[in-house]
C-alpha cells in the first residue's frame, strides 16, 4: 500500500471562502491515505466527505465545495484536460481510507462530533458519480480515536469493524477489557492500520487469568528516626490504602499487609516482632532465641533476622507451639590462660605455687554468669634456656601421646605418661586428666631419615691468569674429604660432585662429567660432544642443558652406540622450530627401543585465531590433520603416532605431537614442516619458520658501526613464487627505511643493513619474506650492542732521562669482559689489567711508542709515547698522573675516573707542580649518547629521549660536577631540537612521553649542585668569546643554547592540554580564544589579552634557571639578580599583549628589570634585554611586567641603591660648584703667574696647584661624559672604557701632584737629598705627577679588560669592583698617598715647632712659601682622604642613605677647597691680584730679608739657596 498524506487547514478554507471561522473553533486537518489512486481519486473523497460534515456544521455544501475546489483548482483543471484529452477508460474499484484529525475546544464532547460524523456519513447518497471516471459506492466510518488522559491515544473501532487480536496484544486493551474481538487498543498502529470488517478475523482467545504473587516489601528506616512513630505511621498508611490498586496495565496490587517490625536492641543486633495474626514457626524461637527468653504459644518475636529472609506468615500457617520441657544447665569447661611476666630474680615456682594455693582455697561453686562448678590448675608454662617454652602438666594431668612425639618430651624423657613437653600446642590444648589417655608405649625405633637427592650448583668465577683444573681438583678434594653425615637441618648423608662447567674460547661453555657419571646419550646428540669426541658414554657436552639437569651416576642404559660418523646434532623438544642438524655422514637406521620419543612441535597459520578450528569436523582443522598425518610416516622413522593436539591462539598456532620409538632427529622434522608448509600453503598463509637464526655481521658490534643482517633463504623444497618482499622487526614493530636503516631484497633472501648500530637497535629482530600467500620467518637471539672498551694507560706520555739499562714500567688496564695486550713486538702478557717493563738498549732513539690493545677487537687500542732526553733538569719530576716534565711543558693523560673517557692536560710551571689543569673527560654513557643524537630517527626518537632522561637523572650528581658532562647533554638537547624542527615530518610531534623524557633532563640540569659547573660554563664562553676561537654566530654559550634548544623544542609539542610537573621544571599547554589568565606554579601569573584567534599557549615554569643563565644584560651588567622565574612562552598566534607577575625571590633587592632572553646579544653570546618589555607596578612581593612579544622571560634586580633626590641635587650642585672653582682658580693661576716665578719654592708649589686643578678638572670633565654614555638606553662599550680610563688617570694625577707638593715640602724642610737644580725637581714632579698614575692604570686595563671586568657593571663608567676588585687601582694608591703626606706633614711640623727655637734668620719669601705649602697640604690631605675613604664606604656599606651624602657633598667641594686652600689663602696671591687689578697701593716697607735695587725692584737675597733648618738659628716670623 503507498500511503500519501494532504493536509489542509480550517483558516485557510475560511479565507478561501470569505467566510468568518467560530472563534470557538481550532484548525481542522484531513488526511488521505489512498491505494494507488490518481489524482481524481483523491480529490473526490475528500470533496465529498467535507461537503457532508461540513453541511452538519452550518457550512454550506456549496461553500465546502468551492473551498475545495479553489485549494485545488490546478490539480483539478490539470486532471480533467488529461481525461479529456485521453480516451474513456473502465472504472477499477479501490478503497480508500480517509484520516481526519480534529483539534477540539477543551469545552467540546468529542461524542457529539462523532455522532455527527457517523450521520453524515450515512446520509451520503450511493453510488454518486463525482466525475466522469469516479464514482462512489461505499462509504464507512470505521474507526474512532481519542486523546486519553496519559496524553496517548485510545482507538475505538465501530460496529462490525475490528482489529487483529494481536493489535491488542501489542498495544493493549482498552481498560483490560477481555473481549472476543479486539474493538478497542491503547494506541494508533505505526503503520496507520485501522479497524476491518471483523469477518476477516478469527475470536480472540480469552486471555490466561491472572498470577497472584506474593511479595516481600523491606523498608528500612532512618538510624534518627523514632522507630515505635515510624512503625505506626506505617500501620496508619497500610490500613487506609484502597485495594486493588493499578501499578502498571499488566501488575494490580490487590492486598498490602505489615507483617513484621525489626529494632535494634542494646546489643546493637535485632530484635524482630510479628504484628498480629502473623507468626514464625516455632523453630525459629529455638535457632534464633525468644525475645525475652518468653515463652508462648506462638512464635512472634525473635532475636534476630532469619539470613534467609523469611518474614512473618499469617498465624494458621502454623500449629501452637509447646512448652520446651525444662533442661538441666549444661557444665562447660573452660581453659584460663595467665600469662606472668617474673622479674629474673624471682623463682617462677614460687608463684606457681601461690597460684596452687589460690586455686585450692577457692570456694566453689562460684557464680559468674550461671555458675562456676570447678577450678583446677593444670598446665604450667615456662620460658627455656633457648627462648622456647617448656610445658608441665599438673598432677594428675596429662598430653595425649602424640603430644611427646610432636614436641618432644622435656630432657627426652621416656614416660608412660605425656606430661612435659617441649612447647605450647599451637591449637592451645592444655593439659587433661590422665584418665582420659591410655598410657604411653615406648617409641618404636626410629625409621631410616628420607634420602633426597639435591643438585648444589656453585658459580665460581675463576681469574683469567689461573687453571680452572686447580679449581676443580680442590673442590674434588674437599668433597672427598668433607666428614659426613653432616647436619643441615637433619642431616647430610653424601656429598658428591658430579658436573663440572667452565667458559671456553669466545664464550662457549663446556660441561663434563665427573667419573661414573654421565648424561643420558641424547643429551650428546642434541647439545653436541666436547670437541666431537666419540665415547661409549655421553659425558661431555658443549653446554648446559636449559633444563638445569646434571650429570647422573652410570647404569647400562648410560652405554651409548657409537655412530660411524661425526654427527652434530641440536633439537629443541620445547618450540616448533627445530635446529639445524649438520651430517657429514650417512647414518645406519637407529635401533628401536622400548623408550617412545614423544616430540611437541608446532608451525604457524598467519590468520586470526577462532575456537572453530579445535572442532574436528571445521574445514581448517581437517586440513592441517590430514596433512600431519599423510606426510609425519614418509620423514619421521620408527614413527607410531602423529597427533594434532589444538589450535591455539597467536595468530594460529598448530600444535602436534610426534611418537617414535627411536629418538626424532631434526632434520627429520625441518623435512616434515617444509612438506606440510607445501601442502597447505595455497589453501592457508602458512608461516615456515628458519630453522638458523638470521646472520649478523659482524658477529659483534660496537656504537656506530655498520650492522648487516642476512635473512634466508627459505630452505630448497619449500615452495615459494616470485616476486619475493621483506618486511624486517625489531623487537616487533616493523623497521622503516630511513637514513640509518635499508632493506634489499633478491634471489630468496633480503639483507638489512643498519648504518651506524647504536643502542636503539639492540633487541630480536624478525625478518618475514612473502610471496602474497606464505611466509617464511627468520628470528634472531637478543643481538645487544657491545660496550666500548675503556683503555686506561699510566703514563700516556712522559719524559724520562735516557739511560741505558734503566727500566721505564707501562701499565695498561680495560673493564670487564675484556682483554689487552701490549702489541706483538713487545711483550705476550694479557689480561683486564697488565704491565710492561721496558728496557732501554740505546740512547739514540729521540722516542719509544707502543700499542695497547683489545684482544680480538685490536680497532681498540691507546699508544703510549716516552720521550727519551738527555742533559736536561725537570721542573717537574715523578708526578704520578703527568710524569716528568721542563718548564712550559704540556702533560697529558687519560682520565682518571672510571666511566669516564678522555683525556686531562696541565702545564708544567716553574713552582714544580702540572698547574692550569684542564679537564676535557666526559662519560661514556652520555658521550654515545651524543653521538646517536646527531643521527637520529623518527622510529628510535621516543627511545633515545627516554634513555637520555633515565642516563642523566641516574647520573645527575656526578654530572652537576663535570661541565663536560653537562655541555655534552645540553648539545644532545641542542641536536634533538634541531632534528625535530628540521628533519622531522611536519606532521611528527613529541607526544607526552617524549615531552616528560625532556623536561626531566632538563630539572637533572638544573639542580643547585650544578651551579658552580654553569658559572665554570658561562665565564668560559666569555673567554672563548674575547679570545681567538671560532665563535659560532648563536648560541656558543651552553646556558644560551640550552634555553634555545627548549625553544625549539617546545615548538614541536603534541598540541593537546597538557600538565607535565618535574621537581625543578612545570610545563602547561592550554587552548583559549581572545584571552587568557593562569597562575603557574604560584610563582608567577600570565595574562594574555586581545588574540583574536583560537590560541594553543606553551608556558614553561623554570625553578632554578637561576643556576644555568647569567644575569647578563645588554649593557653587560651582571650585578644584577635573577629575581624572579624564568618562564618560557610559545604561541601558536601573535601575542601583543602579555603580562607577567613575578614573586620576588630576593626582598632586599631593588630596581627591577623586565626583561627577556635576546640570543643575539654579545655576538651569540645571550643576555637579557628589555626591549618590548616593560615595567608595569612593583609591590612588596610581586613585580608586574608587560612585554609584546613571547620567548623566555624574567626580572632583573639590583643591590638597594639610595634613590634620594637630596642625593642627586648635592652631586649636580657640587661638580657645577667644583667645576666653576677649578676654572676660577686656573684663571687667577694664570694673572697671577709672571708673580710667582719669582721664588723657586713659591713657583714650584703654584705648579703643582695649577696641575692638581687641572687634574680634577679633566677628571670630572670625563666623568660627566661617562655618566652620559652610561645613561644611554644601549652603553656603548668602548666609549666606557675609554672614559674609565682618563678618569682613574687623572684622578690618579691629583693625588700624586699632591705627593709632589708634599715631598716638595719635605725635601725643603729636611735636604737629605743633597741640592737639586729647579730643572731636576721639575722633572720629577712631572714625572711622578702623570708617569705614576699613566703606568697604574695602563696596568689596571691590561689585566681586566680581556676578562671583561675592568669597567664596573652596574651600568655606570667606572672600575669593576664586585669581579675583578679593579677599584683597587685607585683606591690604594690614593690612600696610600693620603698616609704619605700626613706623615710628610709631622715631620714638618716637627722642623717648624724646632726652628720657632731657632737664632737664624730665614728668608722671608722662603719661609711664607713653606708656610702656605704646610696650610693646604694640612687641609687638602685630610680631605680628599676622607672623601675616598667614603668613596670606599658606599661599596661596603650600599645601603647606608648617611655615607652617600657625606660623600657626593666632600667630592662636589673637591675643586671649592682647591681654590680656597691652594689659592686664595695665599698673600702673595691675594697681592698679585691686588696689584693687577689695581684695587690697592704698592707697600714698601716688608718684613723679609732683601734688597730694593736702583730701579725700585725687590730682589731676593737668597733665591737660589735652600734652606737648612737643621744648622740655621734663624726662626720664621
Amino acid at each position: 500500500m503507498c500511503l500519501f498524506r494532504l493536509t489542509s487547514k480550517l483558516s485557510s478554507l475560511s479565507r478561501a471562502s470569505h467566510r468568518i471561522v467560530p472563534p470557538e473553533w481550532l484548525p481542522l486537518d484531513i488526511l488521505l491515505v489512498e491505494m494507488n489512486s490518481s489524482k481524481a481519486v483523491r480529490l473526490t473523497f475528500v470533496l465529498l466527505l467535507a461537503e457532508s460534515l461540513l453541511h452538519d456544521i452550518g457550512w454550506s455544501p456549496q461553500s465546502a465545495i468551492t473551498l475545495f475546489k479553489a485549494l485545488t483548482r490546478k490539480q483539478l483543471d490539470s486532471h480533467g484536460r488529461e481525461k479529456r484529452s485521453g480516451v474513456l477508460q473502465r472504472l477499477t474499484p479501490m478503497e480508500v481510507d480517509v484520516v481526519l484529525t480534529i483539534n477540539l475546544p477543551s469545552n467540546t464532547e468529542p461524542s457529539q462530533i462523532i455522532d455527527q460524523l457517523r450521520m453524515s456519513v450515512q446520509q451520503v447518497d450511493l453510488p454518486s458519480n463525482f466525475s466522469d471516471d469516479v464514482m462512489v459506492t461505499r462509504l464507512n466510518l470505521t474507526t474512532v480515536c481519542l486523546s486519553n488522559s496519559t496524553e496517548g491515544q485510545q482507538c475505538q473501532c465501530e460496529e462490525q469493524y475490528a482489529w487483529p487480536c494481536s493489535l491488542c496484544d501489542d498495544f493493549g486493551a482498552c481498560n483490560n477489557e477481555t473481549t472476543e474481538t479486539c474493538d478497542c487498543i491503547n494506541g494508533l498502529p505505526s503503520n496507520g492500520q485501522f479497524c476491518e470488517l471483523q469477518t476477516f478475523f478469527a475470536s480472540c482467545q480469552p486471555p490466561t487469568p491472572p498470577t497472584t504473587t506474593e511479595v516481600d516489601i523491606v523498608l528500612t528506616f532512618p538510624d534518627n528516626a523514632n522507630p515505635s512513630e515510624f512503625i505506626n505511621q506505617l500501620r496508619m498508611f497500610v490500613i487506609t490504602r484502597s485495594s486493588p490498586e493499578n501499578i502498571t496495565n499488566e501488575v494490580v496490587l490487590e492486598n498490602l499487609n505489615l507483617t513484621t517490625t525489626c529494632q535494634p536492641n542494646s546489643t546493637e543486633g535485632q530484635q524482630c516482632q510479628c504484628e498480629e495474626q502473623y507468626a514464625w514457626p516455632c523453630s525459629f524461637c529455638d535457632d534464633f532465641g525468644a525475645c525475652n527468653n518468653e515463652t508462648t504459644e506462638t512464635c512472634d518475636c525473635i532475636n534476630g533476622l532469619p539470613s534467609n529472609g523469611q518474614f512473618c506468615e499469617q498465624q494458621t500457617f502454623f500449629a501452637s507451639c509447646q512448652p520446651p520441657p525444662p533442661t538441666p544447665p549444661t557444665t562447660t569447661e573452660v581453659d584460663i590462660v595467665l600469662t606472668v611476666n617474673v622479674p629474673d630474680d624471682t623463682d617462677p615456682s614460687q608463684f606457681i605455687n601461690q597460684l596452687r594455693i589460690a586455686v585450692v582455697t577457692l570456694l566453689l561453686p562460684q557464680n559468674i554468669t550461671d555458675s562456676l562448678i570447678s577450678l583446677d590448675l593444670t598446665t604450667i608454662c615456662l620460658s627455656n634456656s633457648t627462648e622456647g617454652q617448656q610445658c608441665q602438666c599438673e598432677e594428675q594431668y596429662a598430653w595425649p601421646c602424640s603430644f611427646c612425639d610432636d614436641f618432644g618430651q622435656c630432657n627426652n624423657e621416656t614416660t608412660e605418661t605425656c606430661d612435659c613437653i617441649n612447647g605450647l600446642p599451637s591449637n592451645g590444648q592444655f593439659c587433661e586428666i590422665q584418665t582420659l589417655f591410655p598410657s604411653c608405649q615406648p617409641p618404636a625405633p626410629p625409621a631410616p631419615p628420607p634420602t633426597t637427592e639435591v643438585d648444589i650448583v656453585l658459580t665460581v668465577n675463576v681469574p683469567d691468569d689461573t687453571d680452572p683444573s686447580q679449581f676443580i681438583n680442590q673442590l674434588r678434594i674437599a668433597v672427598v674429604t668433607l666428614l659426613l653425615p653432616q647436619n643441615i637441618t637433619d642431616s647430610l648423608i653424601s656429598l658428591d660432585l658430579t658436573t663440572t662447567c667452565f667458559i671456553m674460547t669466545a664464550g662457549v661453555q663446556q660441561c663434563r662429567c665427573e667419573e661414573q657419571y654421565a648424561w643420558p646419550c641424547q643429551f650428546c646428540q642434541r647439545f653436541g660432544s666436547c670437541s666431537n669426541e666419540l665415547t661409549a658414554i655421553c659425558n661431555c657436552i658443549d653446554t648446559l642443558p636449559p633444563d638445569g639437569e646434571f650429570c647422573e651416576l652410570q647404569t647400562s642404559d648410560s652405554l651409548c652406540l657409537p655412530n660411524p660418523a661425526n654427527i652434530t646434532t641440536t633439537v629443541n623438544s620445547m618450540t616448533s622450530m627445530p635446529a639445524t642438524s649438520s651430517v657429514s655422514a650417512p647414518n645406519p637406521p637407529p635401533p628401536i627401543s622400548n623408550t617412545l620419543d614423544v616430540l611437541p612441535v608446532s608451525f604457524t597459520i598467519d590468520m586470526n585465531f577462532s575456537p572453530e578450528f579445535n572442532n574436528m569436523d571445521n574445514f581448517v582443522n581437517m586440513m592441517v590433520n590430514e596433512s600431519i598425518t599423510t606426510r609425519a610416516p614418509e620423514f619421521i622413522q620408527n614413527l607410531v603416532s602423529a597427533e594434532l593436539m589444538n589450535f591455539s591462539s597467536g595468530s594460529t598456532i598448530v600444535n602436534f605431537n610426534l611418537t617414535a620409538n627411536t629418538i626424532i632427529e631434526d632434520s627429520n622434522v625441518e623435512n616434515l614442516l617444509t612438506a606440510i608448509f607445501n601442502d597447505l600453503r595455497d589453501l592457508f598463509p602458512l608461516v615456515l619458520d628458519g630453522v638458523e637464526p638470521l646472520t649478523f655481521r659482524p658477529a659483534e658490534i660496537f656504537i656506530e658501526q655498520t650492522l648487516t643482517v642476512i635473512c634466508g633463504p627459505p630452505p630448497a623444497d619449500a615452495v615459494f613464487n616470485e616476486p619475493i618482499t621483506a618486511e624486517w622487526h625489531l623487537n616487533g614493530e616493523i623497521i622503516a627505511v630511513d637514513a640509518q636503516h635499508s632493506i634489499s631484497t633478491g634471489g630468496r633472501m633480503s639483507t638489512l643493513t643498519i648504518l651506524n648500530f647504536f643502542f636503539t637497535d639492540n633487541g630480536i629482530y624478525e625478518c618475514r619474506l612473502t610471496d602474497t600467500q606464505a611466509i617464511f620467518r627468520q628470528r634472531s637471539p637478543i643481538f645487544m650492542l657491545n660496550e666500548t672498551p675503556r683503555i686506561q694507560v699510566r703514563p700516556l706520555e712522559t719524559s724520562i732521562l735516557c739511560q741505558v739499562g734503566q727500566t721505564v714500567s707501562l701499565a695498561c688496564s680495560v673493564q670487564d669482559p675484556y682483554i689487552v695486550e701490549f702489541d706483538a713486538a713487545t711483550s705476550f702478557d694479557q689480561g683486564p689489567s697488565i704491565q710492561y717493563q721496558h728496557n732501554i738498549t740505546n740512547c739514540s732513539e729521540t722516542d719509544f711508542r707502543v700499542n695497547c690493545q683489545v684482544i680480538n677487537f685490536t680497532d681498540f687500542s691507546r699508544e703510549i709515547r716516552i720521550r727519551f732526553l738527555t742533559n736536561v733538569v725537570f721542573t717537574c719530576v715523578n708526578d704520578p698522573i703527568f710524569g716528568n716534565g721542563i718548564l712550559n711543558d704540556m702533560g697529558t693523560a687519560v682520565c682518571q675516573d672510571e666511566g669516564n673517557v678522555g683525556l686531562m692536560t696541565a702545564i708544567c710551571n716553574e713552582s714544580g707542580e702540572w698547574e692550569d689543569e684542564e679537564d676535557n673527560c666526559t662519560s661514556q654513557m652520555i658521550l654515545d649518547l651524543f653521538r646517536q643524537s646527531s643521527q637520529l630517527t623518527e622510529s628510535d626518537l621516543g627511545v633515545f629521549l627516554n634513555a637520555v632522561n633515565n642516563t642523566v637523572v641516574e647520573l645527575a650528581l656526578e654530572n652537576a660536577e663535570s661541565p663536560n658532562n653537562i655541555e655534552a647533554i645540553v648539545r644532545i638537547l641542542d641536536n634533538v631540537g634541531i632534528f625535530v624542527t628540521t628533519t622531522v615530518s611536519n606532521g611528527t610531534v613529541l607526544v607526552q612521553s617524549s615531552i616528560a623524557d625532556i623536561l626531566s633532563t632538563t630539572s637533572a640540569l638544573t639542580i643547585e649542585q650544578a651551579r658552580e659547573s654553569w658559572a665554570f660554563l658561562n665565564a668560559r664562553a666569555v673567554t672563548e668569546v674575547l679570545g681567538t676561537r671560532f665563535v659560532r654566530p648563536r648560541n656558543e654559550s651552553i646556558s644560551s643554547l640550552l634555553l634555545f634548544s627548549l625553544e625549539s623544542l617546545t615548538s614541536r609539542f603534541v598540541n593537546e592540554t597538557l600538565n607535565i610537573e618535574t621537581p625543578l621544571v612545570l610545563l602547561n599547554k592550554t587552548m583559549f580564544n581572545s584571552n587568557f589568565s593562569g597562575d603557574f606554579n604560584s610563582t608567577v601569573e600570565i595574562e594574555v589579552s586581545d588574540t583574536n584567534a583560537i590560541t594553543i599557549l606553551t608556558v614553561l615554569t623554570f625553578e632554578s634557571m637561576d643556576n644555568i643563565l647569567p644575569p647578563r644584560d645588554e649593557d653587560n651588567s651582571t650585578d644584577r639578580t635573577i629575581n624572579g622565574r624564568v618562564v618560557l612562552v610559545q604561541s601558536t598566534t601573535t601575542v601583543n599583549n602579555i603580562t607577567f607577575v613575578f614573586d620576588i625571590i630576593n626582598q632586599t633587592l631593588r630596581r627591577p628589570q623586565c626583561v627577556f632572553w635576546n640570543f643575539t646579544l654579545f655576538g651569540g653570546l645571550g643576555g637579557w634585554d628589555d626591549e618590548g618589555c616593560q615595567l608595569i607596578a612593583m609591590d612588596s612581593e610581586t613585580v608586574t611586567c608587560r612585554c609584546d612579544h613571547v620567548t623566555s622571560f624574567s626580572m632583573l634586580m639590583s643591590p638597594f641603591v639610595p634613590a634620594i633626590p637630596a642625593l642627586a641635587f648635592i652631586t649636580f650642585i657640587g661638580v657645577a660648584v667644583s667645576l666653576a672653582s677649578l676654572v676660577i682658580c686656573l684663571i687667577i693661576e694664570a694673572v697671577v703667574w709672571k708673580k710667582m716665578k719669582r721664588n723657586e719654592i713659591a713657583y714650584l708649589r703654584h705648579i703643582s696647584i695649577v696641575n692638581i686643578a687641572l687634574s680634577l678638572l679633566i677628571a670630572n670633565i670625563w666623568f660627566i661624559i661617562g655618566a652620559a654614555i652610561a645613561g644611554q638606553r644601549r652603553r656603548n662599550l668602548d666609549a666606557c672604557v675609554a672614559a674609565t680610563f682618563f678618569i682613574h688617570f687623572f684622578y690618579l694625577a691629583l693625588f700624586f701632584w699632591m705627593l709632589s707638593s708634599a715631598l716638595l715640602l719635605f725635601y725643603h724642610a729636611v735636604n737629605v737629598f743633597g741640592t737639586l737644580t729647579k730643572q731636576k725637581k721639575l722633572a720629577i714632579g712631572f714625572c711622578l705627577g702623570y708617569g705614576g698614575p699613566l703606568i697604574i692604570a695602563s696596568i689596571t686595563i691590561a689585566v681586566t679588560a680581556p676578562t671583561n671586568t675592568y669597567i664596573q657593571i652596574t651600568g655606570s663608567c667606572w672600575l669593576n669592583w664586585t669581579q675583578s676588585r679593579a677599584l683597587l687601582a685607585f683606591a690604594v694608591p690614593a690612600l696610600l698617598i693620603v698616609f704619605i703626606n700626613i706623615v710628610i706633614l709631622i715631620v714638618v711640623a716637627t722642623k717648624l715647632i724646632q726652628s720657632q727655637i731657632s737664632t737664624n734668620n730665614v728668608p722671608e719669601d722662603t719661609r711664607q712659601s713653606l708656610k702656605v705649602i704646610v696650610r693646604s697640604l694640612t687641609v687638602l690631605t685630610p680631605f680628599f682622604g676622607i672623601t675616598w675613604s667614603l668613596g670606599v664606604g658606599t661599596l661596603l656599606d650600599p645601603r647606608n642613605v648617611g655615607i652617600h651624602i657625606t660623600f657626593a657633598l666632600f667630592n662636589s667641594l673637591q675643586g671649592f677647597f682647591i681654590l680656597v686652600f691652594g689659592t686664595l689663602l695665599d698673600r702673595k696671591v691675594r697681592e698679585a691680584i691686588t696689584e693687577v687689578t689695581g684695587l690697592g697701593t704698592t707697600s714698601t716697607n716688608t718684613r723679609h730679608g732683601g734688597r730694593i735695587n736702583t730701579q725700585g725692584e725687590k730682589v731676593d737675597t737668597e733665591t737660589t739657596q735652600p734652606t737648612d733648618f737643621t744648622n740655621s738659628t734663624t726662626g720664621i716670623h
